[in-house]
């Protein structure tokens, strides 16, 4: 209820409500201000509820005080049962578990509230499950309650829980759930025969290997527990048998070891152990966790094939035997009571059968062909041996027959040898190592022997070295070879086995001659080779000739352009007039080449001079000295050059067509005078030199020219 100190109970005030609920789970009365709840309320729905109330002026509309707020809180009451929110629930436990073994815990819920009286007080009990296990009241935890429950006894257990809250007092609400509780096994059985004699019938024609029976030991027990292993324990007959374990029905599976024979004995008697392979020690004292029982073997008797006395024959005949030679026999019989007579016969596959021949009464093995080791070495095929009371019992061996050799065949060179030999090889030098094979067979191994035949001992070239191991040696016995005189040598090698009679062969061995380096390595071995340049074609050859003569007739073209270039250009010109120079139109070898021309023509012309024969000419005479008359002083220069022409015409040690030798006339009336040493007063004799030894290295050879001049004039007497 709401009520102002303004309300004076005259209907001028106005309450209003609002906050959460207003209008839905609440409602007031505008005039006196009572509050009512317009439904059920739910306290695990909804706890509190926060609202707000105000008095309001009827006429104005206008509060008369401030808005206030106001809390309504809903009260509990036991209207929650409690509930197993992960029931129904499924556990183990392994058997014979003692008392008090923990098996689960359960959990009820109650929604109402714990902070409010006993509502949500909840107590565990069991309604259903006793006495086998028990619970805890207040923390819900599943325990054993009886000793020892045996899995093979009972192995499903279904529980029932209550849960109850209000502390379980009366009144109070309750829940239940189911609890499944499965007995686990654990290894507290031993395997048990179910009968201590088993007794089987074996038929003696039983294959090694085969199974001939099946017994079983009981175990209660599940899964890994209840594995069984199976032994025959030593004793009578069980050296025969073998017993392993079916996986998949724990079975013993009695397997045969060894043939089983009516006639040698018929019955065998053993015993067989079944234990667990997985022990649990808990359980020990129980007593030994295996069995053993007894198992009687009866052999039946079966009319069998005939037996012959060896797995396989072995034989040995020599080739070239006359046909119809025994080289053996086989032997078969029957074992039965009956005992029938046997009939041999070859088991024809092929035409290598066809070689032998069996007596069908006696097994006698004999040649029908003759035999040849070198095209087949042994022969392999099958005998047949059947009963005569039932041909359809039969049995089958091998034999083998191999062929003896006889020497026939002589010794040859193993393999074609390709021989070569260096022209630098010394005497002495292993060339080839030759190895020989003979196509007889001798059973102690053949022994070969090499050397060369009588018309090739006695030539110098080469010689065979026998190793005694079957292998030689071609050595040379001269230093060097030329395969100019001689490419290739023949060389005829007799080759000798040890057998009886003696066989031999003569075997050619080309030899071929070759070059090679130093280290020995060949290079070349063909004849036309010594000719050619080592790893060149003949098409690069050819190139390299024609390359050659382009390059001789561009030389020949530049030297005829460079004669005639400088014909033209000689001058010619009469106003030139300069000191007489002879000029020689070829290449010196530089300034320190003094031999290469007269010296003497770049001289003064006055001077006497000696003459030197040139060193690019060789004259058929010698050429003695001309003896030139001075020139006079002012003498017209034209006589002078008529008069060395005609020298020069008839002087066989004349310089080359291609030499010029050039005159100069200053001429008269200079104003200076002239400056020519030809009409200077002061002969060249006067002149000294010594000052060009002082101008350095450079001047050296001009200032030996002068001082040798200085020494030669003639005209200075000393």
């Amino acid at each position: 209820k709401l009520h102002s100190d303004l309300d004076k109970g005259v209907g001028t005030v106005k309450y209003t409500l609002s906050g959460d609920g207003a209008g839905t789970v609440f409602t007031i009365d505008e005039t006196t201000g009572d509050i009512h709840a317009i439904r059920s309320l739910d306290r695990e729905e909804k706890p509190f509820y926060t609202l707000r109330a105000q008095a309001v002026d009827v006429d104005t509309k206008k509060p008369l005080e401030p808005e206030s707020e106001f809390i309504i809180k809903v009260q509990d009451i036991n209207d929650n049962e409690p509930k197993f929110l992960d029931g129904p629930y499924v556990a183990s436990v392994p058997e014979m578990s003692p008392v008090g073994a923990y098996v689960l815990q359960v959990k009820a819920t109650d929604a109402d509230d714990p902070t409010y009286g006993n509502s949500a007080r909840v107590v565990y009990s069991i309604l259903q499950g006793q006495p086998y296990f028990s619970i805890d009241p207040k923390t819900g935890v599943i325990r054993t309650a009886l000793p020892n429950m045996d899995r093979e006894v009972k192995e499903q257990y279904q529980v029932l829980i209550q849960a109850k809250d209000m502390g379980g007092q009366l009144g109070g609400l309750a829940g239940t759930t189911t609890v499944n509780i499965t007995l686990t096994d654990v290894n507290d059985n031993p395997p048990r025969f179910p009968k201590s004699i088993f007794h089987l019938k074996v038929p003696e024609s039983s294959h090694v290997g085969s199974a001939i029976g099946r017994i079983r030991a009981v175990d209660p027990d599940f899964g890994k527990n209840a594995e069984i292993e199976y032994n025959i324990v030593p004793g009578d007959g069980g050296n025969l048998f073998d017993i392993t374990t079916d996986e998949n029905t724990q079975e013993g599976v009695i397997k045969l070891k060894k043939p089983l024979d009516f006639e040698t004995k018929k019955a065998y008697t053993f015993k067989v152990e079944a234990s667990n392979l997985h022990l649990d020690h808990r359980f020990h004292s129980v007593g030994p966790f295996k069995d053993t029982a007894t198992v009687k073997i009866n052999v039946l008797d079966m009319d069998e094939p005939p037996v012959f006395s060896k797995p396989m024959y072995t034989m040995e005949v020599y080739e070239d035997t006359p046909v119809g030679t025994i080289i053996g026999a086989v032997t078969a019989q029957d074992l039965d009571a009956g005992s029938s007579s046997v009939r041999y016969f070859i088991d024809w596959k092929n035409d290598v059968d066809s070689y032998f021949t069996i007596d069908a009464t006696e097994g006698t093995i004999a040649t029908n062909e003759l035999l040849d080791r070198e095209s087949t070495a042994q022969y392999n095929f099958s005998i047949i041996a059947s009963k005569v009371s039932n041909p359809l019992l039969t049995s089958k061996v091998n034999v083998i027959i191999n062929v003896l050799d006889v020497n026939e065949f002589p010794p040859e060179i193993a393999v074609p040898y390709e021989t070569s030999v260096c022209e630098n090889a010394k005497p002495g030098q292993v060339i080839q190592t030759v190895t020989a094979a003979d196509k007889d067979l001798s059973p102690a191994g053949q022994r070969f022997s090499f050397r060369l035949s009588a018309e090739a001992s006695n030539k110098p070239n080469f010689t065979v070295h026998d190793y005694k191991n079957n292998t030689a040696g071609i050595e040379t016995r001269r230093n060097g070879y030329n395969r100019r005189q001689q490419e290739l040598y023949f060389l005829p090698v007799v080759i000798e086995d040890s057998s009886y009679p003696v066989q031999s062969s003569t075997n050619t061995l080309t030899i071929r001659v070759c070059r090679c380096d130093s280290d020995g390595t060949i290079q070349s071995c063909n004849v036309e080779a010594i000719f050619l340049p080592v790893g060149l074609s003949t098409g690069a050859l050819i190139a390299i000739l024609l390359c050659i003569v382009i390059l001789l007739v561009i030389v020949v073209l530049y030297v005829a352009l460079r004669r005639q270039k400088k014909k033209d250009t000689l001058m010619t010109s009469k106003e030139d007039i300069r000191d007489n120079v002879i000029h020689y139109d070829d290449e010196g070898g530089g300034e320190e080449d003094t031999q290469a021309f007269d010296i003497g023509a770049l001289r003064n012309p006055k001077v006497i001079e000696d003459n030197k024969i040139r060193r690019d000419i060789k004259p058929d005479t010698l050429r003695f000295p001309r003896q030139r008359p001075p020139v006079e002083d002012n003498t017209d220069i034209r006589d002078f050059i008529n008069q060395r022409l005609q020298e020069n015409d008839v002087d066989p040690a004349a310089p080359p067509y291609d030499s010029l030798a050039t005159y100069a006339y200053e001429g008269n009336g200079s104003v200076a005078e002239s400056l020519s040493s030809i009409d200077s007063l002061t002969t060249e004799a006067d002149q000294d030199y010594d000052y060009l030894s002082d101008w350095g290295p450079r001047f050296k050879i001009l200032a030996d020219m002068f001082g040798e001049e200085e020494s030669y004039n003639p005209d200075k007497v000393t």
